[in-house]
């Protein structure tokens, strides 16, 4: 008898462990898990390789936004402008901002979630991803540019037609406040 409960709590011992060590990709994500994660990304390296390639796209913007109005601007705006625009990327808080992460990706992803990525992220086609995703934000920024500027310029001309047409109409903004 005195075995047999022996050899029970030993199996029973297993089993708890086994059922722990299942559950234990279903736990919360910790802080050092998303640290493996973003880690395994190379993050901060994939960051400022983002901001890079989309540079190029951004100073053309500035480029083409400066170019309808040059004959406004001081000869020089256009290099101020992007030189501006140079530091405030380069200024970037990367490491705080990745920081502030953190406990998003812990509200969102299990350590199992984590585990998995972490294993997608160290493989060849992971590391491919993490190579070729700047350029191809980039380039799809850049293939998006016209479509986002066009549409800037209908909001813009609604806009400023449904300001003509209330400034027509006489129609007045009402504050709130009771007529006296």
């Amino acid at each position: 008898m005195k075995r047999i409960l022996i050899v029970f709590s030993v199996c029973l011992a297993f089993a708890c462990t086994g059922l722990a060590q299942g559950n234990s990709a279903d736990a919360p994500a910790t802080k050092e898990d998303i640290q493996r994660y973003l880690d395994a990304m190379h993050s901060h390296e994939m960051m400022q390789n983002m901001i890079t390639a989309m540079s190029k796209p951004m100073h053309q913007m500035i480029h083409d936004q400066i170019d309808k109005n040059k004959d406004k601007l001081p000869a020089d705006f256009e290099a101020r402008m992007d030189k501006m625009m140079d530091d405030w990327l380069k200024d970037m808080p990367f490491d705080q901002m990745m920081q502030a992460e953190i406990p998003v990706y812990q509200k969102h992803f299990t350590k199992g979630d984590i585990d998995s990525l972490v294993v997608f992220y160290n493989s060849p086609t992971g590391q491919k991803m993490l190579k070729e995703m700047p350029q191809v934000l980039a380039e799809s920024m850049q293939s998006m540019m016209p479509i986002m500027q066009d549409y800037m310029e209908k909001i813009k001309q609604r806009a400023q037609q449904e300001v003509a047409d209330m400034l027509k109409n006489g129609e007045k903004k009402t504050t709130g406040s009771p007529a006296t």
